[in-house]
């Protein structure tokens, strides 16, 4: 009966040191987390926006539109040490739809801010949210 009761004991510490290890790769330090959105409207053709406050580093980005459809030409990341990124994107972006993963240069850094050229669509709406979002 102790066999019995050590033997389940190692068995369940066994089974769930094994779960554990077969975790998925961006449970925590690669998980995607939401970094600020903006508001563009229909009139505006660039917009900015602002991270203040924010101290992690991030090595990729991407972003969603939603609220309305929205054909982004480019995007220009600003980093606390003064250096730039163009990113041309030339995409046509539907409610809902999510950008490619973006790559930054020099592998972690810390952004200070994005600024956005784009073309919202539809005359009757004219405006789209977007939301940036980034992982380490």
């Amino acid at each position: 009966m102790r066999l019995t009761k050590t033997l389940l004991s190692l068995s369940l510490a066994v089974f769930f040191t094994a779960i554990s290890a077969f975790k998925p790769a961006g449970t925590n330090a690669g998980s995607w987390r939401f970094l600020g959105d903006k508001n563009v409207n229909f009139s505006v053709d660039r917009d900015v926006l602002h991270f203040t406050n924010w101290g992690d580093n991030v090595r990729q980005l991407k972003i969603r539109v939603t609220d309305g459809p929205l054909k982004m030409y480019s995007m220009t990341v600003h980093f606390d040490n003064g250096s730039t990124q163009g990113i041309e994107l030339k995409n046509h972006f539907a409610q809902g739809s999510w950008s490619r993963v973006i790559d930054l240069d020099g592998g972690l850094r810390h952004l200070t801010k994005i600024e956005f050229v784009y073309e919202t669509q539809g005359f009757l709406k004219g405006k789209s949210r977007v939301a940036v979002w980034g992982r380490k």
